[in-house]
């Protein structure tokens, strides 16, 4: 039996959410955000805990190592490196010229502010300045796109957690309205009206976290299982916004696409 309880994006709701679950008697909790996940781990160190988009686990203290988790957490690692400097590289085919990127992202989750800072290290290393714009509530996406009105970034990644998801329309409206070229961490938002989306494909990923949690309820234990990587990415570019941005979108792109929204 599965049993969905949400905090409905009030992050302070997750503790007392965690707790009910242990004590009504959950077998394995799945968790998917650091917030969610730290609540869990907070509340319980004898139920099985799987994670999913939730940050790196060892950075969170969620983990001892990836390879051995040492404790009641396993699940899926968010890969931050690899993926932030991709969709980078991704964000510099749509603007060749790219020398300053604005960085959206959560600031009160730690999960978050890590997969921002490998975002960040990685334009670094690709010589582009980033214009961090880290946002604590609602009110705070007014201030980031005054700052990006003010200062002009070439490009934007934003880091999806559920603050953010929130606030994804007034996100992709400002773009879209200022002609900003945007990366995305999940497809929906592409298919939303993001430009592109470049992330791990959800479907593995609810596949391989649905096989830690049966070789968890066959009897072994998260911290003899490694935290898992995703294989499987997909690209979404939507022509659609590039069209009404007066953007053309590379070719070498497209072809490289998983998926073209027309």
């Amino acid at each position: 039996m599965f049993d969905l309880r949400s905090a409905e994006g009030k992050p302070e709701r997750l503790p007392a959410l965690a707790e009910a679950l242990v004590a009504d008697g959950a077998v394995v909790i799945v968790a998917r955000s650091y917030p969610a996940a730290r609540a869990a781990k907070n509340a319980t160190s004898a139920i099985p805990i799987v994670i999913e988009y939730a940050g790196e686990p060892v950075e969170t203290g969620l983990a001892a190592s990836l390879a051995r988790p040492s404790g009641n957490v396993t699940g899926l690692s968010d890969m931050s490196s690899e993926l932030s400097a991709k969709r980078l590289e991704l964000l510099r085919l749509v603007v060749p010229d790219m020398k300053r990127v604005a960085m959206l992202w959560n600031a009160d989750d730690l999960g978050m502010t890590g997969r921002y800072k490998a975002a960040s290290a990685g334009a670094s290393l690709m010589g582009i300045e980033v214009l961090p714009l880290g946002v604590r509530e609602p009110d705070d996406f007014g201030s980031a796109f005054e700052t990006m009105t003010r200062e002009k970034p070439d490009g934007l990644l934003m880091v999806t957690d559920v603050l953010t998801l929130l606030n994804r329309k007034r996100v992709l409206e400002f773009a879209t309205a200022n002609k900003l070229p945007a990366i995305y961490e999940f497809d929906n938002l592409a298919r939303e009206g993001g430009l592109m989306s470049y992330g791990a494909d959800d479907k593995e990923v609810t596949a391989r976290l649905a096989d830690l949690i049966a070789r968890i309820l066959k009897g072994a234990k998260p911290a003899d299982l490694p935290f898992e990587q995703p294989t499987a990415f997909r690209l979404v570019a939507n022509q659609k916004t590039a069209d009404s941005m007066g953007l053309k979108l590379p070719s070498n792109l497209l072809a490289r696409a998983d998926e073209v929204i027309e």
